[in-house]
């Protein structure tokens, strides 16, 4: 049974910092496109960071230079570290599998909020 568990999520102030985690079981991880998303509440689910299985990272431009995509292969876990946070940033988080099969996480909340 193929699991992701996103964790990390929280509240945090403007300019604060936070590092989300997700897990993966089930899956051979180091040979799947990971990729972090994100929901804001009205809005469209849009994608924020991509890393492929060679490491390759790829990002939106709302979050370049303030978001860091990464994974650790041994532990079967993506990070997403993110810094400088605009309330523009609240959303929900998911991560996301893919290789010829798409998996997704249940999502973490993220509010910046002062």
């Amino acid at each position: 049974q193929v699991q992701l568990v996103e964790s990390g999520g929280g509240l945090v102030q403007p300019g604060g910092s936070l590092r989300l985690s997700c897990a993966a079981s089930g899956i051979r991880f180091s040979l799947y496109v990971m990729d972090w998303y994100r929901q804001a509440p009205g809005k469209q689910r849009e994608a924020v960071a991509t890393i492929s299985s060679g490491g390759t990272t790829n990002y939106a431009d709302s979050v370049k230079g303030r978001f860091t995509i990464s994974r650790d292969n041994a532990k079967n876990t993506v990070y997403l570290q993110m810094d400088s946070l605009k309330p523009e940033d609240t959303a929900v988080y998911y991560c996301k599998a893919f290789l010829i099969t798409t998996y997704w996480g249940q999502g973490t909340q993220v509010t910046v909020s002062s």
